[in-house]
């Protein structure tokens, strides 16, 4: 890998523009591997037509953090029309046409999609969407994008391209919007929570923003309420299983943020705080940390109204809450998974035992939480079918003696079989 400053220079067609371009050569095996039959065959069409061809956004930031990305998106300066001819004479399928408007085409080659978007400029933005318009310089397109580490291009020679020092601050693990962090929000103010997520991905630190840029978050704020709450919600979910979860949630508490974005405005942050530190090395899903700062059914039902979480999702909130005090480990028997598995046995729900887990993540009970994972739910043995042949005929009669019968069992720590059980109907 190598590297240099190039200084800065005059260029343009009809003024003066300055610019501080930092490239360097990337050679490693996570950029290699992207190289597959479809990325050659791509390149060669783009090289034949003389447009260029680039790396864009976030694969960029983590090929040079060491990481295979899992999407890639391309940037070029052809426009939408001429790579539609490109493919056609090249004889490449073309899918998925919604994002044409925006400038994205999307190419299918040898089994793989690849999304190239023309390079934009914002001629006009809302808050929420942006008009744009098509251009052939890079650092035009560099400078609407929202993170320094999200502005950098890579050529497909490995060459790095980047004009807001964005290579510097991943190296320092620094997050900043690109320019004025003011103008960057205004311009779509989900920026701000793309700021928290990135900032749990890249920082070290959990305190370490710029003042201007907080200042900017606050004065911004209530442009959220404008955002969808689908929008709001991806990027939500996404941060609060990252690094400084507690910290960045805490933060949006204090920029007053949370009464625009579905959570509650008197939030419990300091159950929050504990859950994090309870379930920090388990995986937990983003909404067993959210669950903390709900005192009240009525609270999540507000906050799927705003968000639109999914089904799944919002029953685990309710789940949690419910049962997150009177669902607890013995204290005659602290070690024993018992009250849980009981628990389960009794709901009968297929999902219950995923919900459990995530209770005791919530509540910092590491050894049950394994014990749990490796359990596997026992069939009770005995059915109606089972009581009926035996003369008892009444829907009534049959409920009641299973749950008798279903009680017993489970006191026999789920070990007694058909036979054992049908033996006290009998008797």
């Amino acid at each position: 890998m190598w590297c240099r400053i190039l200084s800065p220079r005059i260029v343009g067609r009809t003024g003066f523009c300055w610019r501080s371009l930092f490239t360097m050569q990337l050679k490693t095996s996570e950029f290699q591997s992207l190289f597959t039959e479809g990325l050659n065959g791509l390149a060669v069409v783009f090289e034949k037509h003389q447009h260029e061809l680039r790396i864009a956004g976030g694969a960029v930031r983590d090929l040079l953090s060491g990481k295979r990305p899992e999407d890639v998106d391309f940037a070029t300066t052809a426009t939408p029309e001429e790579m539609k001819q490109m493919f056609q004479k090249a004889g490449i399928r073309m899918i998925n046409n919604k994002g044409e408007k925006h400038g994205t085409i999307t190419a299918r080659l040898n089994n793989e999609n690849f999304e190239v978007t023309t390079l934009r400029v914002d001629v006009q933005t809302d808050g929420r969407h942006a008009e744009v318009e098509f251009t052939t310089d890079w650092q035009k397109d560099a400078e609407r994008r929202d993170l320094t580490i999200n502005s950098m291009f890579l050529g497909l020679d490995g060459t790095l391209y980047d004009y807001f020092k964005g290579y510097e601050d991943l190296q320092n693990r620094k997050v900043r919007f690109v320019g004025s962090a003011d103008q960057r929000i205004k311009e779509d103010y989900l920026r701000i929570l793309r700021y928290f997520r990135f900032y749990g991905r890249v920082a070290s630190e959990p305190d370490n923003h710029e003042p201007e840029t907080l200042a900017s978050i606050r004065e911004n704020s209530r442009g959220l309420a404008a955002i969808s709450g689908e929008r709001i919600w991806q990027e939500l979910k996404k941060m609060v299983v990252g690094n400084h979860a507690a910290h960045l949630l805490e933060l949006m508490y204090s920029l007053e943020l949370a009464q625009y974005i579905g959570l509650p405005p008197d939030g419990n942050v300091e159950e929050m705080r504990r859950v994090c530190q309870n379930a920090e090395d388990h995986s937990p899903k983003p909404m067993t940390i959210l669950a903390a700062l709900f005192s009240r059914p009525e609270e999540v039902e507000k906050m799927d109204l705003r968000l639109k979480v999914s089904k799944e999702e919002r029953t685990l909130a309710l789940f949690l809450i419910k049962h997150r005090r009177e669902l607890r480990k013995s204290k005659d028997e602290p070690d024993s998974l018992k009250p849980f598995t009981d628990f389960i046995i009794d709901s009968r729900e297929l999902d219950t035992q995923s919900k459990v887990c995530e209770l005791l993540k919530y509540q910092g009970e590491e050894k049950l939480l394994a014990e749990l994972s490796r359990w596997t739910i026992p069939r009770f043995p005995v059915s109606g079918h089972d009581l009926r042949k035996m003369g008892i005929t009444t829907g009534k009669e049959i409920g009641a003696t299973l749950q008798k019968l279903r009680d017993i069992w489970k006191r026999s720590g789920y070990q007694m079989d058909k036979d054992e059980l049908l033996s006290y109907v009998k008797s």
